[in-house]
């Protein structure tokens, strides 16, 4: 999936373009998943957020149910993950775990990287099609696929966090008005089990999608350092994050590398320009984030949720 260029015609602001283009915007990002505005001056984060209230008409969701560390920038405009520089983000689909979900992803370039720190994109619909129908459908059959998250008091995103919230009587009840069982643990930690589809359709075009964390969060989609690091802490069944078939039976590791070379096989990526703003179809594109050097800085923001 490429990102279609639109670059900036003398003298035209963002909301003038905008305001002359939605509906035409739109339209193709409808069809092909992603589009770039280039040479744009946006304004700073201020513009930013100005230009997903004009192209969504609604305002910016909040980050709920957080599974990576994010800094506020303003209001409901984040960081990209804070991860370190040198850690690939493999492709996925932003907050496919929860039960509502963005349909439309904003990405603004404050400030590039020296090296690479490229946003790459897939075509999940190129990635459900690349995907043997026999691996399809073991998922289809075993009930899509499930994550099971272990939020522990001294390792990761704290519960509290993930939430919003102290309160475990609000925790259990937001967990379970959105399909996801909570479970305490002992040492005051929580371990959440959901499941969730693998292949919805499109609302708008129908299409089958891979629209998934199951391979992103997949113990084997990280290095090998960090596999082997997190094996000597904890048992699988207690990892941060790990995913399984629906049924809870475990998904053969050399289904998760062929769902990996799957993505990798629809993937493009292009090189940030400082006010970039990448506008992303959330259900036609995967996204994540090469390795880079120097002082990257990318904006994120959410809106028009699935339900």
């Amino acid at each position: 999936m490429t990102a279609i260029e639109y670059t900036a015609p003398p003298g035209s602001t963002v909301p003038e373009y905008l305001a002359e283009n939605r509906d035409k915007l739109r339209r193709v990002l409808g069809e092909r998943g992603a589009i770039l505005l280039r040479g744009f001056d946006v304004g700073g984060v201020d513009g930013f957020d100005g230009v997903v209230r004009a192209f969504s008409g609604s305002e910016p969701l909040t980050y709920a149910e957080r599974s990576s560390p994010r800094s506020t920038i303003k209001g409901q405009v984040y960081t990209s993950t804070d991860y370190p520089a040198d850690e690939e983000i493999f492709l996925h689909n932003e907050n496919s775990y929860q039960a509502v979900w963005p349909n439309t992803l904003y990405f603004y370039c404050i400030e590039p990287a020296l090296t690479q720190g490229a946003t790459p994109l897939a075509d999940i619909r190129e990635v459900y099609r690349a995907i043997d129908p026999a691996v399809r459908e073991e998922f289809e059959r075993r009930g899509g696929w499930r994550v099971v998250r272990n939020f522990h008091a001294d390792f990761g995103v704290p519960w509290q966090e993930a939430f919003g919230t102290e309160d475990r009587a609000a925790v259990e009840t937001y967990c379970r008005s959105k399909g996801i069982e909570p479970e305490w643990r002992p040492d005051g930690g929580l371990r959440t089990t959901t499941v969730r589809a693998v292949a919805p359709t499109h609302p708008v075009s129908g299409e089958r999608v891979w629209f998934n964390h199951a391979t992103f969060w997949h113990v084997t989609s990280l290095a090998p350092e960090v596999q082997e690091g997190l094996r000597e802490i904890f048992t699988d069944e207690d990892l941060p994050t790990n995913t399984y078939y629906g049924d809870g039976v475990p998904i053969p590791d050399e289904t998760v590398a062929h769902l990996r070379a799957a993505y990798r096989s629809a993937t493009t990526r292009f090189d940030w320009q400082r006010d970039d703003v990448l506008i992303v179809d959330n259900m036609l594109a995967a996204h994540g984030r090469e390795p880079f050097t120097g002082p990257r800085k990318i904006a994120v923001a959410m809106a028009e949720p699935s339900a």
